[in-house]
């Protein structure tokens, strides 16, 4: 089975370590494309797979076919390869707001699509992708697909109609995280904690309560609560992440982010 990736930046490298390193297929066995040849050397380099500048050359040879582009570049892309794509080759999306009704116009015909919304922590075998699937695809197919995106993370598969939802909550929200860590590690290094020190700090904090909920089956709120001690400083602090409406601005980040997949 060659599988083949039309574009090879971040996540792309991300899926074919994931790939690679749980031994689900060959280095042989897999082919990408990508623009410029310091793209294509990088990942020939370090995962020693077979590279082209030929995005044609991707379909003749691969039997799955991610498209690991940027949403606006699909259009493009999908006009370039439709009319060499066979019927029995699966097209993986990672782009937001590409709905399968869209893509199947795309590609003028009733083509396999998975369309998936992997996240950066895939780089750390930590991924957290969604998936869902047309009516082309069988259910071997689907066991295939769910088998290679678990090689870098955990997979879970949704309706269509929730796809647009769910990129908040796991496609853009390492960002949000990141954004929390480096601002508990500016205040630890604002009360004198070295910076380095205060980024593990931070992150381990951060790594460790999402593994607690995640192993204990308990509901957030009941976990914080066991953190926030009578009186104590943590429910001082908490007190004040409310008047500042953190929960509200979580909130409304995220059905921004939603709009906007909406519209990409």
């Amino acid at each position: 089975m060659k599988l083949g990736f039309i574009g090879t930046g971040n996540m792309a490298s991300a899926i074919i370590g994931g790939i690679l390193g749980k031994n689900k297929v060959k280095q042989k066995d897999i082919i990408g494309s990508a623009l410029t040849t310091k793209s294509r050397q990088r990942v020939k380099d370090k995962f020693g797979i077979e590279v082209t500048d030929s995005n044609l050359e991707v379909v003749e040879k691969a039997r799955i076919i991610f498209l690991a582009v940027k949403p606006q570049l699909y259009n493009e892309v999908i006009k370039e390869i439709r009319d060499k794509i066979k019927e029995e080759q699966i097209i993986v999306t990672i782009a937001a707001g590409k709905s399968l009704q869209w893509l199947e116009e795309k590609f003028h015909k009733k083509q396999k699509i998975v369309r998936t919304m992997p996240n950066t922590p895939a780089l750390v075998g930590e991924g957290m992708t969604v998936a869902t699937m047309n009516e082309q695809i069988t259910r071997e197919e689907e066991g295939i697909i769910l088998d290679l995106l678990q090689s870098f993370g955990k997979v879970e598969v949704i309706p269509e109609s929730l796809m647009d939802a769910v990129v908040p909550v796991s496609g853009s929200s390492p960002a949000y995280v990141f954004m929390l860590i480096e601002a508990m590690a500016d205040s630890a290094v604002y009360s004198g904690v070295p910076r380095e020190q205060a980024y593990r700090l931070a992150a381990q904090a951060v790594l460790g309560s999402a593994k607690m909920i995640l192993e204990s089956n308990r509901h957030p709120g009941d976990l914080k609560d066991m953190v926030c001690s009578p009186g104590g400083a943590t429910i001082a602090s908490v007190r004040t992440l409310e008047e500042r409406g953190f929960r509200s601005a979580i909130i409304e980040a995220m059905q921004t982010c939603e709009a906007k997949c909406k519209n990409l």
